[in-house]
């Protein structure tokens, strides 16, 4: 079994680490683009080029399945994706977890970059999953950029700007970004109070990956031996991973497998 994932960086550790968790056995391709980094901030148009290009690099190593480990990228390029590459290789897309957070009833925030904040798209998730419950969006400036480079102070500085914005009686978070879940635990400590309940975090990485393995007519075997290899491409190029995922524990998670050949 071979699962590739795409991401403009290493927002896609989350879903990748999801995919170790569930199948050990699986090789995985991990292809970034990081001359093109960040996505958000691209016109439509441009984003879909760099992600088609990033996800091409891919399918060139034959793989089952390919996880879109992008919010924004799945936002515009899913469908220019899909008509490109399937049937022969289906194409998971990563949407924010507004469903399952509204199920809950409480107020509900939605972290997101500033691009997908109030865009149409998110509007359009909340309307159809979310009626009824009080949604706050919550754009997270600079917050995905610091996560990419692990700068810690920087990432401080974005998740406390962005818990100012977060009102209090918020009980659950959706992680709108990808990157956002490789500091989920700061999250979780810049928004607790005080003697109350910790907040429920919702993300997406589980629910992709699961996802991957049903549309391939998989099953989930994480007694699986870990055996499964690590490709790593920038910009179509065999490399490492970046020096900053092994800052994160998804990234060191990939560290413990077979290297590629």
């Amino acid at each position: 079994m071979k699962i590739a994932l795409m991401d403009s960086g290493i927002g896609l550790l989350a879903a990748t680490a999801a995919v170790r968790r569930l199948r050990p056995d699986a090789d995985l391709v991990l292809s970034l683009d990081p001359a093109g980094m960040p996505w958000g901030p691209r016109t439509p148009e441009d984003l879909t080029g760099r992600a088609l290009a990033v996800a091409e690099a891919a399918a060139a190593y034959r793989p089952d399945a390919l996880i879109v480990g992008c919010n924004t990228a799945t936002v515009h390029a899913l469908p220019a994706l899909r008509t490109r590459l399937e049937p022969d290789v289906p194409v998971i897309g990563t949407v924010p977890a507004i469903k399952p957070a509204a199920a809950g009833g409480g107020p509900v925030a939605i972290w997101a970059t500033p691009a997908t904040t109030g865009s149409p798209y998110q509007r359009g998730l909340i309307d159809d999953f979310a009626a009824g419950v009080d949604v706050t969006e919550v754009p997270c400036w600079g917050l995905a950029e610091a996560v990419e480079h692990a700068d810690e102070p920087a990432i401080a500085g974005a998740v406390a700007a962005a818990a100012a914005l977060t009102p209090d009686e918020v009980t659950t978070v959706v992680l709108g970004c990808t990157h956002y879940e490789l500091v989920a635990d700061r999250i979780r400590a810049a928004l607790h109070h005080p003697g109350r309940p910790p907040l429920v975090l919702h993300g997406s990485a589980g629910a992709v990956a699961a996802q991957a393995l049903r549309r391939i007519g998989s099953r989930p075997a994480p007694e699986a031996p870990a055996t499964g290899s690590v490709t790593v491409l920038l910009n179509g190029r065999e490399s490492a991973l970046p020096a900053a995922a092994l800052t994160y524990a998804e990234g060191r998670l990939l560290q413990a497998v077979t290297p590629a050949q």
